[in-house]
């Protein structure tokens, strides 16, 4: 069809995986190669600025997302405080069981037998008062306990040396009751005795076990709301970029996307943005909580123990270090990894859609050794790219572990010495493991935004472009009426090409000078050969692209003066690649008429010969077609496109190729349909096939951009010019037949 190739499919770019971690091993985006915006800074604050809508939602995702971390963050102190209260009431416990037997026995020990020497005063009046003391077993008031717990002790101290030796022969220590502590150790378990009275308080462990229950469900619910919040501005967001995005799509001029491969732009529409709307259902909220973590960390192991935060925060170069390396290794093989991705999808669709050819031609060997070639690259830079990227987390476990070394290590001689207790080192061993992944996701999000802004800027470029109609007056619309009879006057005069040029390219010459009147009602065949300008003829007359100079009168009126809305109304196309969309045959018809009737619809397909074989359908007209409409063949498909274009009534009629691809059973079906459909219309008839444009009242022969010839069919062959050998090359081999 087109001079320029341009409706040629292009190949399928490949997918960005993994939306906006990108996959690709545990550290997702940390390993890959990452996109980088032309203009970070006005781009992002583009992307802002479409969140400025959504500010109060926005608020609330903040507060939830900080309300739900430092509950999180909350949890270990609770934990803390629920150990430490364990401790105490063990080591209260432990204290006073050996306190109430050793009382006990003194006690009858210094009744019932002679010191071995004669005490002093003083220890005379120690011993009165620790006889006189209650028995520790019968006091039932934990600061009684504490106090008397104490009194013993000091009584004892004085005490020490009339006490008997023990079965092995040596002195029980009478500070302590035989058991060795600091003065720090005693007066922190005179506290506990006070607090717990050497008794598990499993009603206030309960409290705290509801407590913990209750700041874990309320840290989830808070999450919860966060992530619903977050997706519907998400997803607002990007629906709206959506519907801007296609509706921008239908006002850019044909240039466009004949300078962009189909894949290109798809994966703008669709991959660009669900990457943006990842990024900002996940990532965005993730940098919240991460930074809320790592301050909220940081404060809560620093009211543990400075000394151990030290030991916490000197692991973090390590990290960094780990992460730096790692990456900067992986990134060339995920490179690689994408590229023999493309390659591998790229040659699975050639091999899928020509897969006759290949069988045709007895290539599938050759088609199993490259795929295997391309499958063997890809294996080897993926397997590198997971493996090393894989490394990650076991690098990262490493580096954690020597940090719980070392916390362990510090945080037992603490305990041991009691500037610690068993809570505090549990909480702190928990931030200290939760410590390193909000950094890694802070890490890993710069990059992730630094992609998705690059994805924003490529949307944001097709919303840049310039649209079909920007002139002043000339506003773009959707308008699908009929033209009215004041429009349709337009057309009953001639169309007029007066000294048009135009030019894909600056340095390319393509069409200059070319003068043409068309008289209403008459039909123009344009022949040439591949690259001649025919198609390119029709594509100004449409008004996809703007003339360099020269103008076109419709009616006597410049087309550069109608909108391009309402000067298409007037035109009706039958291409040689047939387009029919997903839905039923009584759809596909409608198309060309808004709110035809079924009358109308069946009449079209009358006039068009393509009503006996809809009928024969199982369904008729109510028959879905398939994807490309592979259940119906190459004429069937393109007498449904004449029959649509009979239903729209077009004023000019424009053929493209349109018996091109049929046998000539079908073409004879075609050829009637497009009699009918041409009757009292101005008709462009582009061919290659010349006889069938024999009847043509005026036949323009186009070679490189310029009219050469134009006559009626016999007059041409008089001339015995370009037309002559272009027909005698069609028909010279059946003439000596």
């Amino acid at each position: 069809m087109s001079d320029h190739n341009r409706n040629a499919i292009p190949p399928r770019a490949p997918m960005r995986a993994g939306g906006p971690m990108g996959g690709g091993g545990p550290m997702g985006a940390m390993g890959r190669a990452v996109e980088k915006p032309k203009n970070f800074r006005e781009t992002f604050g583009r992307l802002l600025g479409r969140l400025k809508p959504f500010q109060v939602r926005l608020t609330a995702v903040f507060a939830l997302a900080i309300l739900s971390t430092l509950f999180t963050i909350g949890a270990p102190q609770v934990v803390r405080e629920a150990m430490n209260k364990m401790q105490d009431s063990f080591m209260a416990k432990a204290v006073l069981t050996k306190m109430e037997a050793l009382q006990l026995q003194l006690k009858s020990n210094m009744t019932n037998t002679t010191p071995a020497k004669m005490p002093s005063s003083a220890q005379l009046k120690a011993i009165k008062e620790f006889m006189a003391l209650p028995l520790l077993k019968d006091v039932t008031d934990s600061a009684e306990k504490a106090r008397l717990t104490r009194v013993m002790l000091d009584s004892l101290a004085q005490l020490k040396d009339l006490l008997p030796a023990s079965a092995d022969g040596k002195t029980p220590d009478a500070k302590t009751g035989g058991m060795s502590f600091t003065q720090q150790q005693v007066d922190d378990t005179m506290r506990a005795i006070g607090a717990t009275g050497g008794h598990f308080d499993f009603a206030y462990l309960g409290i705290l076990v509801g407590l913990l229950a209750a700041l874990y469900l309320i840290s989830a619910l808070f999450t919860l709301s966060m992530q619903l919040v977050m997706a519907g501005v998400a997803q607002n967001l990007v629906s709206k970029m959506r519907i801007e995005v296609n509706a921008k799509l239908d006002r850019l001029p044909l240039k466009f996307f004949d300078s962009r491969t189909h894949g290109e732009v798809l994966s703008r529409v669709t991959n660009d943005i669900d990457t943006i709307a990842n990024t900002l259902q996940q990532s965005l909220t993730q940098i919240i909580t991460s930074v809320i973590s790592i301050i909220g960390y940081i404060i809560m192991m620093l009211t543990i123990s400075w000394s151990l935060t030290l030991f916490v925060l000197a692991t973090l170069p390590l990290y960094v270090v780990a992460t730096v390396v790692i990456a900067k290794n992986s990134q060339k093989y995920f490179a690689a990894q994408q590229k023999e991705l493309g390659n591998l999808s790229s040659h699975v669709e050639e091999m899928y859609t020509g897969h006759k050819v290949v069988k045709a031609f007895g290539r599938e060997q050759d088609s199993i050794d490259h795929f295997e070639a391309v499958n063997n690259r890809l294996y080897d830079s993926g397997w590198k790219a997971q493996f090393i990227s894989g490394v990650m987390f076991p690098a990262m476990n490493f580096v954690s572990n020597l940090g719980y070394v070392l916390i362990s290590v510090v945080g037992g001689m603490g305990i041991t010495q009691n500037w610690l207790k068993i809570g505090d080192i549990t909480a702190f061993i928990q931030y200290a493991r939760n410590f390193t992944m909000p950094i890694v996701q802070t890490a890993n999000i710069a990059n992730i935004i630094q992609s998705t802004v690059a994805c924003a800027e490529r949307v944001f470029e097709i919303l840049d472009e310039v649209e079909e109609d920007q002139q002043p007056g000339l506003e773009f619309s959707h308008k699908t009426s009929q033209p009215s009879g004041a429009q349709r006057s337009l057309v009953r005069d001639s169309v007029v090409i007066e000294h048009m040029s135009f030019r894909y390219k600056a340095e390319e010459p393509l069409i200059e000078d070319m003068n043409l009147r068309v008289e209403p009602g008459h039909t123009v065949a344009i022949v040439g050969p591949t690259g001649a300008g025919k198609t390119t003829l029709v594509n100004l007359l449409m008004r996809f692209y703007e003339l360099d100079s020269g103008k076109i009168l419709l009616g006597g009126k410049d087309v550069h003066e109608l909108r391009r809305t309402e000067l298409r109304q007037h035109f009706g196309m039958v291409l040689q690649d047939t387009w029919l969309f997903e839905g039923t045959i009584h759809d596909n018809i409608a198309y060309g008429k808004l709110g035809a009737t079924e009358a109308q619809i069946v009449a079209a397909a009358q006039a068009a010969h393509a009503d006996h074989f809809i009928r024969t359908l199982p369904e008729g007209y109510k028959t879905v077609l398939s994807e490309e409409a592979s259940n119906l063949s190459q004429g069937q498909k393109q007498l449904l496109t004449i029959a649509r274009a009979i239903l729209a009534d077009p004023d000019i009629l424009i053929l493209d190729e349109a018996t091109s691809s049929v046998d000539t059973r079908t073409e004879v079906l075609i050829r009637k349909a497009m009699e009918t459909l041409m009757a009292e219309r101005t008709s462009f008839v582009i061919a290659h096939r010349l006889s069938t444009i024999r009847d043509a009242e005026l036949i323009l022969v186009m070679d490189k951009g310029r009219i050469v010839e134009q006559g009626t069919h016999e007059g041409l062959l008089a001339q015995e010019g370009f037309y002559a050998q272009l027909y005698r090359s069609q028909f010279a081999a059946p003439a000596e037949a």
